[in-house]
Formats: structure tokens, C-alpha cells, sequence
């Protein structure tokens, strides 16, 4: 296996995250459209432009948002497909590095870590592949495109926007890696599981130690919603401090009549588009900082039965010829 992540990646296919970038950008390049149509329909309504003239923009919005919706489509399917190719490829070479050769033993420690890579680990590894270069690239092509155009409306505006999101570049990181080193220990608890299973002991004391691995996994699943959760609500109530900077900003421009009503609307449906891509950006980047922990792990489980095959088969070679002389 490659030694990093994107080693991974790019493993399972370059062609296929070049096709998947480019059904990215070209849905963030259509991404700033419908707030433009949706602008100039508000600023056609309240300047009592003909209702023909009004209808003709509502169409070709319902027209972008169609074609937007249909690339997005095609796009989450394409990379659903390479998720699994990847899934499918972790699964078949986790058995294939745990088969015994040349009558090594079977070790049922490694079974245990096959077993929980094949139905636990494997899948969340293998899935970020599809999204891992296209996720970043369409998020924060939409995020330029969209602060961009809001700039171009707005320049005093649109920095009132992006000061609210500047502290969570702060906490976001910190509570991630709080994430990760909890995600870890997860893993190799649940490994312990899945060895204790196959060894199939049955005793007092086995049985107690996988109860106390039970309320160990209880207690990191738990750790890991609180801080998951108190992130997320902080970003949520950046998000609703920015919508505030924009009623308080766009009410006085409206009011001193430096700006218009469309907008403020373009601003507010902006906003909208801009709180999304960033959440899947931080997701994004929280589900690479897990998968890297995950993936190091299996690379370097699927490596130790190699090397224990070998070491038996060096062994073995050395007691056939000391038997020989």
C-alpha cells in the first residue's frame, strides 16, 4: 500500500479525480448565476418592469438551478462509484495480506485486525477517496466565486461577511486534532474487540475485559459528540452573527438609499450559499485529518502479516538446512 493518503488516491485512479475536478469547477463556475437572475428579479419587481420581461428571468433561473442540480448529480454518483472501487480494494487486500504462506501459522490476532478493517475501517478509508481532491476544489471554488461576486455588489458588506467566519480558522484545527487522537485509541479498541472474538475465550476475566473495552468505546464515542457538537454550534452561531451584519448593514444602505433592496436579498440567499460550501470545507477537512489516522492504521496492519509471513518462511529455510548439515 502507498504510504500516505493521497498515495492512495491517486492509486485508484488519476484520470478519474481529473474528470471529477472538472465536473467540479464547472459547477462552482455556475454557481454565482441564479444570485445574479435572483437580484435583477427582486430589482425588477420593486421597479414595476413589465411582468413578461420578469417572467423570462424566472425561466432562465429555473433553468440554472436545473443544470446545477444535474451536474451535482452526476458528480456525487461519479464519486460514490470511486469511493467503492477504493472500498472494494482496501477489503480485497486486507484479506489477501492476512491469508497464511508457505504454512505460516494462523495467528488470530491478525484475524481480529482483518475483521475490523474489512467491516468497520475500510469502508469511511475508501469512501473519502471520491471525495478527496473534488470536495476541497468545488467548496472553495464556490466560496472565491461567491465572496467575489459579493465584493463586486458590496465591498463593506461582504467584509463584514468574512470577518465572522475568521475565529473558527482558530478552533476548528485545535478541536479536530482533539478529534483525531480520540479516533485512534477508538480504533484499536474496536481491534481489541474483534481479536478477543476470534480467539473465542470464553473466560471470567476475558469476558470483563471486553465489557470494560465496551464502556471504553462508550466513553470516546461520547467525547467525540461533545466536541463534534460544540464545534458545530459554533460555526452555526458565526453564521447567524454574519446574517445580523447583514440586516444591520443592508437596512442602512437601503435607508440612506446607497444601495438596493435586490441586494440586500442577493447578500442574505449569498450568505446561504457561502455557510454551506463552508461547512463541507471544514467537514472535509476534519474527514481527511480521520482518514489519515485510519488509513496509516490499516496500511501498517495489512504490512505486519507480510512481515511475519516472511519471517516464518526465513525461519523455516534456516531449520531446513541446519537439519541438512
Amino acid at each position: 500500500m502507498p504510504k500516505s493518503l493521497f498515495g492512495f488516491v491517486f492509486l485508484m485512479g488519476r484520470h478519474h479525480q481529473i474528470a471529477i475536478a472538472a465536473l467540479s469547477v464547472v459547477l462552482f463556475l455556475a454557481g454565482t448565476a441564479p444570485l445574479e437572475v435572483q437580484r435583477r428579479i427582486i430589482n425588477a419587481a420593486t421597479d414595476a418592469t413589465p411582468y413578461q420581461t420578469i417572467l423570462i428571468l424566472v425561466l432562465a433561473y429555473l433553468g440554472l438551478v436545473l443544470l446545477e442540480g444535474l451536474t451535482k448529480l452526476l458528480l456525487n454518483i461519479y464519486r460514490g462509484w470511486v469511493g467503492e472501487v477504493a472500498v472494494r480494494w482496501l477489503r480485497k487486500s486486507a484479506l489477501a495480506a492476512s491469508e497464511p504462506s508457505s504454512g505460516a501459522p494462523i495467528d488470530a490476532v491478525a484475524e481480529g485486525v482483518q475483521l475490523s478493517i474489512i467491516i468497520a475501517e475500510a469502508e469511511p478509508v475508501g469512501g473519502f477517496v471520491g471525495t478527496s481532491i473534488s470536495e476541497p476544489l468545488l467548496q472553495a471554488g464556490i466560496l472565491i466565486a461567491v465572496g467575489g461576486y459579493m465584493i463586486f455588489l458590496q465591498p463593506l458588506m461582504a467584509l463584514a461577511v468574512a470577518v465572522v467566519f475568521l475565529p473558527q480558522v482558530g478552533f476548528v484545527p485545535l478541536m479536530q486534532t482533539a478529534i483525531n487522537r480520540r479516533v485512534e485509541t477508538k480504533i484499536t479498541v474496536m481491534r481489541h474487540v474483534s481479536q478477543s472474538m476470534v480467539r473465542h475465550v470464553a473466560t471470567n476475566d476475558a469476558l470483563d475485559a471486553q465489557g470494560a473495552r465496551v464502556e471504553r468505546l462508550f466513553s470516546l464515542n461520547m467525547s467525540i459528540y461533545k466536541i463534534k457538537f460544540t464545534m458545530n454550534f459554533m460555526m452555526n452561531l458565526m453564521t447567524q452573527l454574519g446574517y445580523a451584519g447583514i440586516f444591520a448593514l443592508g437596512s442602512y444602505y437601503v435607508v440612506t438609499g446607497k444601495t438596493e433592496i435586490g441586494t440586500v436579498v442577493a447578500f442574505i440567499s449569498g450568505l446561504s450559499k457561502i455557510r454551506d460550501p463552508w461547512g463541507e470545507l471544514i467537514d472535509w477537512y476534519r474527514d481527511l485529518r480521520v482518514t489519515q489516522v485510519k488509513y496509516a492504521m490499516i496500511r501498517d496492519a495489512c504490512a505486519v502479516p507480510e512481515a511475519r509471513s516472511r519471517a516464518f518462511v526465513d525461519d523455516a529455510t534456516n531449520a531446513t538446512g541446519a537439519m541438512k548439515a
